[in-house]
C-alpha cells in the first residue's frame, strides 16, 4: 500500500517510468522500440491483408490467425501511446481516467490472445483427429461465435477490475513501475484495502491463463495420441508439422508470462530490471515473433506473402 497524503482521487496522477538507470538514454532506448513496434504492426497487418485477399486461405486456420493477428496490433496499440512517450519525449504524466483505459485494453487483448491460442489448439487438434469432418465441424458461422466469445471473455472479466480500481483512493501523485499501466500496478497504489482486488485478479487468471494452458496441453495429449495411431512415420510427422507454427507462439506467449509470475511472487528480492524486462518480454515480444513464426513455418503464408511482393513488384515496375 503507498503513503498516503492529499487522497483526492479526482485529481490523481500516475507517474510512468522507464528503465532503471537509463534514464538519461531515452532516446536511443526508443528506436529498438520503434523498430519492434513498427515490426509488429508490419508483419501482422500484412498476414491479414494476404488472407483476406487470398480466397484460398480462407480457412478455419488462417482465420484463427488472423485473429491471433488482430490480437496482436490491439496489443501493440494499447502499450506504444505511453512506451515511445516516456522513452522519446520523456511524457511520464498521465491521468487516472487514460491510465484505466490502458490498463483495461492492455488486459483484455492479453486474455483474449490466451482465448485464441486455445481455440487454435482446438483447430489443430479436429484437423489430425478428424479430418474428413474439418470443414463441417469449423464452419465459418462457429469461428465467428468463437470469435465473438473471446471478445465477450475478455471485456467482461476486466470491466469489474476497472471498477474496483476506480472505487479505491490515490494520492495525488503516484509513481508506477512501467512505462504503461497494469492492474497489480496501480492496485499497489491506492490507499485502501485491495483484498478484493487482489482475489478477483487471481481469479481471472486462474480462470483464463490458467485454465486456457491446461486445455491446451490436453488439446495437445490429445493430438499426440492421434498421430501416433497412424501406421506411416511420414504421415505422423506431416500433421506434427502442422503443429509446430502454433507450439511456437504459444510458447513465446506463455513462458515470459510465467517467467513475470515467478518472479513477482517467488523472488521478491529480485531486481526491479528483471521483472521490468519480463513485462517487455511478455507483452511486446508476441506481436513481433508471431507473425515471423508463422511466415516462416506455414509454407501457404509464406507462398502467399512471396506472391503478393512479386504482385507488387511487377506493377511498380
Amino acid at each position: 500500500m503507498s503513503t498516503c497524503n492529499e487522497t483526492n482521487i479526482s485529481r490523481t496522477t500516475f507517474l510512468l517510468a522507464g528503465i532503471p538507470g537509463l534514464e538519461d538514454f531515452g532516446p536511443w532506448i526508443s528506436i529498438p522500440f520503434c523498430s519492434i513496434y513498427l515490426v509488429a504492426i508490419l508483419g501482422n497487418g500484412l498476414i491479414l491483408l494476404v488472407i483476406k485477399t487470398q480466397k484460398s486461405l480462407h480457412q478455419p486456420m488462417y482465420l484463427f490467425l488472423s485473429m491471433l493477428c488482430v490480437t496482436d496490433l490491439g496489443l501493440s496499440a494499447s502499450t506504444l501511446p505511453t512506451v515511445l512517450s516516456v522513452f522519446l519525449f520523456n511524457t511520464r504524466e498521465i491521468d487516472m481516467d487514460l491510465c484505466l483505459a490502458q490498463l483495461f485494453f492492455i488486459h483484455t487483448f492479453t486474455i483474449t490472445e490466451s482465448s485464441v491460442l486455445l481455440a487454435m489448439a482446438f483447430d489443430r487438434f479436429v484437423a489430425i483427429r478428424h479430418p474428413l469432418r474439418y470443414a463441417s465441424i469449423l464452419t465459418s458461422a462457429r469461428i465467428g461465435n468463437i470469435g465473438l466469445a473471446t471478445i465477450i471473455r475478455g471485456i467482461g472479466l476486466h470491466i469489474p477490475v476497472v471498477l474496483l480500481l476506480k472505487r479505491l483512493p490515490y494520492s495525488k501523485i503516484q509513481p508506477l513501475s512501467y512505462s504503461y499501466c497494469l492492474h497489480p500496478d496501480m492496485m499497489k497504489m491506492a490507499c485502501a484495502d485491495t483484498t478484493p482486488n487482489s482475489y478477483y485478479g487471481l481469479f481471472i487468471v486462474l480462470s483464463t491463463v490458467g485454465l486456457d494452458s491446461v486445455l491446451i496441453v490436453l488439446s495437445y495429449v490429445m493430438i499426440l495420441k492421434t498421430v501416433l495411431s497412424l501406421t506411416s512415420w511420414r504421415e505422423r510427422l506431416k500433421a506434427l508439422n502442422t503443429c509446430v507454427s502454433h507450439i511456437s507462439v504459444t510458447l513465446l506467449f506463455y513462458i515470459p508470462l510465467v517467467c513475470l509470475s515467478m518472479i513477482s511472487r517467488f523472488m521478491k528480492n529480485a531486481l526491479p530490471l528483471s521483472q521490468i524486462l519480463s513485462t517487455y518480454l511478455h507483452l511486446l515480444l508476441p506481436p513481433v515473433l508471431n507473425p515471423i513464426v508463422y511466415s516462416i513455418k506455414t509454407k501457404e503464408i509464406r507462398k502467399q506473402i512471396t506472391k503478393f511482393f512479386q504482385k507488387y513488384s511487377t506493377k511498380r515496375l
